[in-house]
């Protein structure tokens, strides 16, 4: 039997219609149970090396068979009920409409061909990045990143060297950028949801991130610098030549910037709409605001599809693949992140009691250096929204408090959970979907680790660097 298959095998069988469901005791689990995930993890990292020709053609076996891994030992020793909770509660309440979400970004960006004889010098690349920097707060550092990533490849399509433009693209749009308003990232719009403010964040780490992404830009355009002088850099045969003389810089598929503002609507709106209303399935709780959302974001996606014409997809070079992709590994991450979360949930009592016990001084107050390190270090192999969200009540979960007397330690949880999520390719959706993109294209990326040896020495310094100015 196909793991896929055996995967909704169980849940067929085992999601009965349970209301009352509780949550995962995370105190009572062992770190084995973190098993799954850390397999999954390694497989992203180590089979595109070493099984590249497997991994290609099987990956999302690989990834249903890491999740099976986790649903069937847990059914036989916590029960089929539990099991089934937990699987709907991951599908219906995270894993659904973060792929809506994803895929509508994904459509209706690739819906947007930005036309013009774009060359990638080290001028228009930096510029590139720095807009995309600044509409990631606004519009998402996944819509930013979707909007911006093909003309950057189209851009430096001639060159020889590319896979640093991406990687910093990454570390910039997909991450950086998006965290001085809740639009920006998942992390910052959950604590809106529990009561910051909308301009909190802007109003407290807005230095930090003018740091980080100035430092990165200038480092940025220094080493595309030297990149660009080097012999044999620019291929002499262009991809995407001009053609028919000079070419204005200009838009296709504009009716897809109204459904991208439909889309940051949408999501909006659903935080900020209470309703009573709701719907019970399996013990999962779906809220009529996130459902007219979901369906909304169906919607939109459709809409795009239609009134996109064929020629700008062709242009973007426009296919499932990428979504495919990140669809089928983030259901497996998804899925085996389960006892993981549960497990930093239960706090000082949980398996990872340590870690959550290492933010508090001696003299019981909360250490904001520690509080970016732990939540930056967990964001960067773990979902960065519930990890920020064991972080914000670790701290105390009043968000007056937090945004006040505590401030210094929500500003630091708010930092870690964004910008380190720039640390791995699975540190935030936009990463793995970039990268995806970019291999579709054709351009050669660092390995997992790879990648994070540029993180490594690129990023981490630099948030070494901010700890002893900001967070200390």
């Amino acid at each position: 039997m196909k793991p896929i298959r055996a995967l909704a095998l169980v849940l067929a069988c085992a999601v009965p219609a349970i209301a009352n469901a509780a949550d995962i005791d995370g105190s009572a689990l062992s770190v084995l149970w973190g098993v799954p995930f850390a397999g999954i993890l390694l497989s992203i990292a180590l089979m595109p090396l070493l099984a590249p020709a497997f991994w290609h053609h099987h990956f999302g076996k690989v990834a249903a068979g890491w999740a099976l891994a986790f649903l069937l030992p847990f059914a036989a020793i916590f029960g089929a009920s539990a099991a089934g909770v937990s699987f709907v509660h991951a599908l219906v309440a995270e894993y659904i409409p973060f792929v809506i979400l994803l895929t509508a970004l994904f459509t209706v960006a690739g819906g947007i061909y930005i036309r013009g004889n774009l060359h990638g010098s080290p001028g228009l690349n930096t510029a590139i990045l720095a807009i995309g920097a600044v509409l990631a707060s606004f519009m998402g550092t996944t819509g930013a990143s979707m909007l911006l990533i093909r003309p950057l490849i189209r851009a430096n399509d001639n060159r020889k060297h590319m896979a640093h433009v991406v990687v910093f693209f990454i570390f910039i749009v997909s991450n950086a950028g998006g965290s001085l308003t809740p639009l920006g990232d998942p992390p910052l719009f959950l604590g809106f949801l529990k009561g910051v403010t909308f301009f909190w964040t802007v109003q407290h780490i807005f230095t930090e991130t003018l740091f980080l992404v100035g430092v990165l830009l200038v480092a940025f355009y220094l080493l595309d610098s030297w990149f660009f002088r080097r012999s044999g850099e620019i291929r002499r045969e262009d991809p995407t030549p001009d053609t028919g003389g000079p070419q204005r810089l200009g838009f296709e598929g504009k009716g897809n910037f109204i459904l991208l503002l439909v889309v940051v609507a949408l999501v909006l709106m659903s935080g900020m709409w209470k309703s009573d209303v709701e719907w019970v399935i399996a013990g999962a709780h779906v809220g009529l605001p996130g459902l007219v959302r979901d369906i909304g974001l169906i919607a939109v996606t459709l809409v795009s599809l239609w009134v996109t014409p064929r020629s700008v997809h062709e242009k973007n070079q426009f296919n499932w693949g990428p979504m495919l992709e990140v669809a089928k590994l983030f259901a497996g991450i998804f899925l085996t992140i389960i006892p993981v979360i549960a497990m930093l949930k239960a706090g000082v009592n949980g398996p990872f009691g340590a870690i959550v016990s290492a933010v508090t001084r001696p003299d019981g107050s909360p250490d904001p250096a520690m509080y970016f390190w732990a939540a930056g270090a967990l964001s960067s192999f773990l979902d960065n929204a519930p990890t920020y969200l064991v972080f914000f009540n670790t701290a105390g979960g009043d968000p007056q408090v937090l945004m006040t007397t505590l401030a210094p330690t929500l500003a630091a949880i708010s930092a870690g959970a964004v910008f380190m999520g720039a640390n791995t390719y699975i540190g935030n959706a936009p990463n793995m979907m970039v990268k995806a993109i970019a291999e579709d294209r054709g351009v050669k990326m660092p390995s997992f680790f790879g990648y994070m040896a540029w993180s490594g020495c690129v990023l981490v310094p630099l948030f070494v660097i901010m700890t002893f100015i900001w967070f200390r």
